[in-house]
């Protein structure tokens, strides 16, 4: 039986007893104990049953790559389904129950799959279920989908809260073992930004427990001096229980790290999400056992030597009284040590290797352990734990040599180095034949954006395991015994034997189901596990994938190296949904952007429209006004007097270098570089496929700057758009881009009387020849610092004046109370849009909907002919966009005055084959006019610019029509007197 040792465990304080439960069973542990160690040393061999076949499972590991120990943590609102025993670390109070069983774990109706397994192989899934077809959908998929998953689903909102965090560096090294500490003392010293993670809570990695010598000095002691001397070193920072999770392109890493997974509701947040930018990156991540393959290699009980010497060093937790080592290599003889020393018994050693020596080996025998050399097991006896082994020959078919009992058997088939993080953006592989595994091939690594190594690999990540020559920054491996590849054990198993050897313990693949594939031609390692599931479980396949590898060369007869390997993807291991949304959920889920005068809006009788992710005022009513009534008020006061509105909305995005011009040039469809420092000009963006995207107006701030207007929905669009551009394509571009939309507040003082409010308030010259029209500058008006445009999406005079965002509550009081004498009015989006269709200007959005380009709104004018690319050029000289019979942009009347429904269709005579009448074009805005006193129209129309004064028919929604006549779309003031004064 497992139990914890009277001595002992380096990582338990004794003194402090944590109680939590299992199963609703009450249980103590100590503080520094995982969940799985807590459970071992209460004896609690059964933690878990398989996926397919519902086999009794146990821990088998003592970290991240733990296959079986998965169990449900907390309860209700703090539910967690599918949490690790071996990386979960004890605390008081703690609930655990294991998962995929019924009725309960001990007695699961579920392992009838196991007598039946005969009958469900590999791939079983694609041979059945097809007869009769609607026993599908009524029998086979509700007792499929009953049984799918691990875990139970949380169902309620998660209580508990997580993070997000932002952190640059010049070095960033994941893991905290002696190559990741060497290498952080030696970028230290070198004054270099250092970032030092390690994914459990202590530092050392396995030297320390393997009682490795560093330097002359016990692995502890040298461990503790390194990282007091880390401590000190103020351009060095330490975190640990941090695991990195992926690398992506640039040096951006993604690194969770778990704040108060073991100190639940302290006020902190749960887990946090590291977002790192590092010019250079090396992985320290050492390397994880393999198990190997024998029959029954599965049964509780039955665990990886260097975890069971974890368990018994760490935690002074003994797996079993009498436990069988069975191994490949050396390292397995330490764990047989450490048992020895620690009081327990170790009948044998079964080492697969015709000779065995060196001095792990006789260190062994000197302690008096038996060692039998050539041998292997060939089955383990037991159902729910081990009881005892079967021994026979490595090279023979597995016959009996002999039985003996035993309570827990420790197996080594060899260390596989983790190369994930290295292979995750492109870092290839080379098998070695002296180690049996992959490794970092150093002449392929991952590139940066210069060309140059972007991830560097040290210590047993990339296959060098001697401690010494880890801190000697050795590149050989010879240093380290030959490790013979023991894929199947023994190597001539029978079909009985074959069919009982588990490679993925939870997805239940098996050996013979590797080589099944192998026989149904699927020789593709990816196709392979997918017909298997072999390595798709939630480890990832970190135990199952290398012996996978092996069993399908031996089948397909070809090496390794042929074979290849299956694709490492991020995250190395699961991340909680948590923890990537961050504080991304309720009402932050999608947070609501508000202007600086968001406050005084809400005071004045403000209805709010939604734009993007902003609240703009649609309009502002009065005692027992209508909406309708409002908006009109509104306009008749910007067209007569003067009106208000907050445009801080409107994107504001900086572009700067000294490819800015150039950059911008592409970006437009017309020219951008030769605008001259201090005016402005309307611009057009098009997509590659040569559709409108989006409008503004450019202002060029210096030789180098440019600020680039977009519509208030389109500034992170545009942002993202620039950025995509520039790191995807034109990377080598010297140009830089903010977004400070929020950086500043931005008003457009509109009518008639709007140069004389800003004269009143004096500070600046705006008049007309000092500021004329499409252009701006720099002063202060009221004693506010402000940026004053000259540009009008009105058709009035107006000027759109920006100041620093914190200023912006008092700029927009300013001028309502110094307004008040030439009837200043606040007016909202409503308004803005009815302005603007008076004066034929488009809007995104509404003239443009994805499928509309520049020319068929009449734009060519912005659209530069010299220019010899521009993106969507190509596009839009594409034959069907430069069709000649392509709707085009026109103003329509009614001939009654009214106002034509929003998205009407202009119908035209025929039907088409769906029996409904054809169409000639569509109504794109529609409005009353308050200063026309009449309904007015945009629309596109075929051949409409060629057609004015023809009348066009559009349906409405009671199915009857309403007659329009085809005008200019500019129905005020086309000769721009208003604006220009």
């Amino acid at each position: 039986m497992s139990t914890r040792l009277a001595t002992g465990g380096r990582l338990i304080d004794r003194t402090t007893r944590a109680e939590f439960t299992f199963n609703g069973k009450r249980m103590a542990g100590h503080a520094g104990d995982t969940l799985a160690s807590a459970l071992l040393a209460n004896d609690q061999m059964l933690v878990g049953r398989s996926f397919k076949y519902h086999r009794p499972r146990g821990i088998v590991a003592s970290g991240p790559e733990e296959p079986n120990a998965l169990v449900n943590l907390g309860r209700a609102d703090r539910l967690e389904p599918n949490q690790r025993a071996t990386t979960t670390e004890l605390f008081a109070g703690l609930e655990s129950s294991s998962q995929n069983h019924w009725p309960s774990l001990e007695f699961d109706v579920g392992v009838a799959n196991n007598y039946l397994s005969r009958f469900l192989p590999a791939g079983f899934y694609y041979k059945t279920f097809m007869q009769p077809r609607a026993a599908w959908k009524h029998v086979f998929e509700p007792i499929i989908r009953q049984s799918a998953g691990l875990g139970s689903a949380p169902k309620e909102p998660d209580a508990d809260r997580y993070e997000y965090a932002y952190a640059f560096c010049d070095l960033l090294i994941i893991g905290g073992g002696i190559a990741g500490l060497q290498a952080a003392l030696t970028a230290g010293q070198t004054g270099k930004r250092v970032i030092l993670v390690e994914q459990t809570a202590h530092w050392g990695g396995r030297a320390v427990v393997d009682g490795d010598v560093v330097e002359d000095e016990p692995a502890e002691d040298w461990v503790k001096s390194a990282v007091d001397a880390l401590k000190t070193m103020k351009n060095v920072t330490l975190r640990t229980r941090c695991m990195g999770a992926g690398v992506y392109d640039h040096g951006y890493v993604l690194v969770n790290e778990r704040v108060a997974d073991h100190t639940p509701m302290d006020g902190r947040p749960k887990q946090r999400v590291w977002r790192i930018r590092a010019g250079h990156i090396i992985t320290a991540t050492g390397a994880i056992e393999r198990p190997l393959s024998f029959a029954g290699n599965d049964i509780p009980g039955v665990m990886l030597a260097g975890s069971m010497r974890d368990y018994v060093v760490n935690f002074a937790v003994s797996p079993g009284d009498r436990t069988v080592v069975v191994t490949n290599n050396d390292d397995a003889y330490l764990t047989a040590i450490a048992l020895v020393e620690a009081g327990l018994s170790v009948p044998v050693i079964l080492d697969a290797r015709a000779d065995v020596s060196g001095d792990v080996p006789n260190r062994a025998r000197a302690l008096g352990i038996r060692v039998e050399a050539g041998r292997g097991i060939a089955s383990v006896k037991g159902g729910k734990r081990v009881t005892g082994v079967q021994v026979c020959l490595q090279a023979g078919e597995g016959a009996v040599l002999e039985e003996i009992a035993c309570d827990a058997v420790a197996m080594s088939g060899g260390w596989s180095p983790v190369v994930h993080l290295w292979s995750h953006c492109g870092g290839k592989l080379t098998w070695s034949t002296h180690l049996s595994a992959f490794i970092p091939d150093p002449n392929r690594p991952p590139l940066n954006h210069d060309g140059a190594a972007m991830v560097t690999v040290v210590g047993a990540a990339a296959g060098v395991f001697n401690a010494a020559d880890i801190i000697a920054s050795a590149t050989t491996v010879e240093n380290t015994p030959a490790i013979p590849p023991v894929w199947v054990m023994p190597h001539g198993a029978p079909i009985a034997l074959r069919s009982k050897m588990w490679l993925d313990y939870q997805n239940d693949v098996k050996v013979s189901d590797v080589q099944l594939a192998a026989r149904e031609g699927y020789e593709s390692v990816e196709h392979t596990k997918r017909y298997t599931t072999l390595g798709m479980a939630t480890d990832q396949g970190k135990l199952s994938n290398i012996n996978g590898l092996g069993v399908l060369s031996q089948s397909l007869g070809e090496d390794i190296p042929q074979v290849g390997t299956t694709t490492f993807r991020p995250p190395y291991t699961p991340v909680t949904i948590g923890a990537l949304t961050g504080e991304a959920r309720g009402d932050l889920f999608q947070p609501l952007r508000r202007t600086p005068m968001h406050a005084w809006h809400e005071k004045n009788g403000v209805y709010w429209e939604p734009v993007g992710h902003w609240r703009r005022p649609y309009c502002y009513t009065r005692s027992n006004e209508t909406h309708e009534q409002a908006v009109h008020r509104e306009v008749n006061n910007t067209r007569e007097n003067l009106g208000l509105l907050d445009a801080s909305t409107l994107g504001k995005i900086i572009v700067k270098g000294p490819d800015a011009g150039r950059f911008l040039d592409m970006l437009y469809t017309n020219m951008m570089s030769n605008l001259a420092i201090g005016k402005c000009r309307y611009g057009l963006m098009c997509n590659e496929q040569g559709f409108l995207s989006d409008d503004g107006v450019v202002a060029r701030i210096d030789e180098d700057t440019w600020l680039c207007h977009t519509t208030s929905g389109g500034a992170d669009r545009i942002h993202g758009w620039m950025e995509d551009w520039l790191q995807c394509e034109w990377w080598d571009w010297k140009v830089y881009t903010a977004n400070v939309t929020e950086q500043y507040a931005q008003i457009a003082v509109v009518g008639p009387k709007a140069r004389k409010l800003l004269e009143k308030i004096g500070g600046m010259d705006v008049s007309k020849e000092a500021l004329p029209f499409m252009q701006w500058a720099d002063g202060t008006l009221g004693g506010f610092n402000v940026r004053v445009y000259r540009i009008s999406f009105s058709g009035e005079l107006s000027y759109e004046i920006a100041v620093p965002a914190s200023q912006g509550a008092a700029f927009w009081e300013l001028l309502h109370a110094e307004g008040a004498e030439f009837g200043a009015m606040a007016y909202g989006t409503e308004c803005l849009h009815i302005l603007r269709a008076e004066k034929g200007f488009i809007m995104i959005g509404d003239e443009s909907d994805g499928t509309v380009t520049p020319l068929d709104l009449g734009l060519g004018w912005a659209v530069s002919k010299k220019k010899a690319d521009f993106l969507g050029k190509r596009g839009m000289e594409r034959t069907f966009l430069a069709d000649p019979d392509r709707w085009q942009l026109v103003g329509l009347e009614t001939l009654d005055g009214s106002v034509i429904p929003d998205g009407a269709y202009a119908v035209a005579d025929g039907l088409n084959e769906n029996g409904q009448r054809n169409t000639e074009g569509r109504v794109t805005s529609t409005y009353y006019s308050p200063t026309l006193k009449k309904g007015i129209a945009m629309g596109l129309v075929k051949h409409g610019p060629a057609r004015m004064g023809e009348v066009v028919e559009l349906n409405k929604l009671d199915g009857s029509t309403v007659k329009a006549r085809i005008v200019d779309a500019v129905f005020f003031d086309k000769a721009g007197d208003k604006q220009n004064v």
